[in-house]
């Protein structure tokens, strides 16, 4: 099986998660948690790498990334390299640490890392670890480092996630506002409810949707499902069959609102969803959705009928084929 995709440029930041072997509570000890730690720290000093977050949990952790080289393939692998080997050699063990591949999700700058970050600080509030009027009591965190500006390292870089909530400063006023800011999020905000906050660690890339347009057409990806996680090779999937109806909508001379106003048997979005499903493997529910084509089965009995009828002479099919699939 194809390994999942790893996108890196000059710049790019992450979400990047890891477990345990087997769920395994590798940083149950203090010592573990902080020789951890420790080679974070190293790691991000030889790559080059800013911190915006990180947390360490008892079977796994969490990083908030920035890459300025474009380096993150190989910070990791040191990373994870150098601390399984420390620790077997501590505890003359052998095998494998961590749980196969770490999950790297590409992050928007701005508003959705800044989410990432809170989201990250608050991991020990959401596990029960520690009650959110308490959190910078919780060692192995950024968080706590917040707290601590005389022994930060140098990789630490809190501005952003500060300046995101109100432009709050990096100065003892600032961070009682932005533990302020966490207890409500804890208690009633997005990135503190167990529903609400999920997708900040799923999919292949977090941010806006022309955040995730412009990775795709700068970086020319293709939806191979095998080098994808199941969840971004379908959102990769589906943008493109977006972006190739609306295509579809301008030859038509149709909007999106219109389709959703004119019979769900109009002739026109027959032929746009015929020809989608020429094109794509947009399932008929995707389309029915999208097109205001009533229930996926009668959407299905409509485009039977509309096919039976179609004749090569259609001046709107004729339109729409003559599209390049450029």
């Amino acid at each position: 099986m194809a390994r999942k995709l790893r996108l890196e440029f000059p710049g790019a930041c992450y979400h990047v998660i890891n477990r345990g072997n087997y769920r395994a509570d590798i940083f149950e000890s203090e010592g573990a948690r902080q020789a951890f730690e420790h080679c974070l720290f190293e790691a991000a000093a030889k790559s080059g790498w800013g911190l915006h977050a990180y947390v360490i949990m008892r079977n796994h952790y969490h990083l908030a990334v920035e890459t300025p080289e474009g380096n993150l393939v190989a910070g990791m692998k040191w990373l994870q390299a150098t601390f399984a080997n420390r620790f077997n050699k501590l505890r003359s063990e052998r095998g494998h640490l961590f749980q196969g591949r770490y999950k790297a999700l590409l992050v928007e700058e701005g508003e959705p890392l800044a989410q990432v970050c809170h989201y990250i600080h608050l991991n020990p509030v959401r596990a029960g670890l520690v009650e959110a009027g308490r959190l910078r009591d919780y060692r192995p965190s950024s968080y706590w480092h917040l707290w601590q500006p005389k022994t930060r390292p140098a990789c630490y870089q809190p501005q952003l996630t500060l300046q995101s909530v109100g432009g709050l400063s990096d100065t003892p006023a600032g961070w009682r506002s932005y533990a302020d800011y966490l207890a409500w999020q804890a208690a009633e905000g997005p990135v503190g409810k167990s529903k609400a906050y999920v997708n900040l660690s799923q999919g292949w890339a977090l941010g806006t949707a022309d955040f995730k347009a412009s990775l795709r057409a700068d970086h020319a990806l293709a939806e191979d499902a095998r080098a994808w996680t199941r969840e971004g090779a379908a959102e990769l999937r589906q943008a493109r069959w977006a972006e190739l109806l609306d295509r579809g909508l301008a030859t038509a001379g149709k909007t999106l609102a219109q389709a959703h106003q004119e019979p769900k048997s109009a002739g026109w979005k027959l032929a746009v969803a015929a020809w989608m499903k020429s094109r794509t493997q947009a399932g008929n529910g995707w389309l029915s959705e999208r097109l205001g084509l009533g229930a996926p089965a009668a959407f299905s009995r409509n485009l039977t009928t509309y096919r039976r009828r179609l004749t090569p002479a259609d001046k709107l099919w004729k339109s729409l084929t003559s599209i390049s699939a450029a």
